[in-house]
């Protein structure tokens, strides 16, 4: 997939069916419709976390950056290619060297101190503790920035999932 075609993802209706390659009215396509309120809130949250409409103070960047930090530790390759495009479409190169280092960056800098939040969060929520969500105040983010960043991390996984469940019933229905 070439990169203009990653960079239209905010066009296409469900992020799922492209990166399996299906579209609705494939089988998968016409079962997943069936259930149309699960996709509608599956997108609506894609959407809603990763390309908010208004980011507040989490830019469309950082949010790609978080979502592929995330993909990259649930290690889903295809998950972390589509936010890597996006990322390249947001950001910068530095920024996705720095999504994409791991363990996430020593230093007091917004990025490192952002990474190091959703590794947290990702890895062992229960760690989390006031001192965090004070730094990150710190850096200009607000209750609800915080409550954003939180969500999109917790959001990966889940996607990740939903992709390993509709690819083993790709297999399946090719079997």
């Amino acid at each position: 997939m070439s990169l203009a075609e990653e960079m239209s993802l905010t066009d296409i209706p469900d992020l799922a069916e492209h990166l399996l390659g299906e579209s609705a009215a494939s089988p998968l396509g016409v079962l997943r419709r069936q259930r149309a309120d699960i996709l509608k809130h599956e997108e609506g949250a894609y959407r809603e976390l990763v390309l908010a409409p208004e980011p507040g103070n989490v830019s469309l960047a950082e949010r790609a950056a978080l979502a592929l930090r995330g993909a990259l530790i649930e290690g889903d390759a295809a998950l972390a290619a589509h936010y890597r495009a996006l990322l390249a479409s947001h950001g910068d190169a530095s920024l996705s060297a720095l999504a994409e280092c791991f363990p996430a960056p020593e230093g007091e800098g917004r990025l490192p101190v952002l990474f190091r939040y959703a590794d947290m969060v990702a890895r062992t929520p229960e760690a989390c503790e006031q001192a965090d969500i004070d730094r990150l105040r710190g850096f200009g983010l607000s209750a609800q920035d915080i409550v954003a960043v939180t969500q999109l991390v917790a959001f990966i996984p889940y996607q990740v999932r939903l992709l390993a469940g509709l690819r083993q019933m790709q297999q399946e229905s090719a079997a």
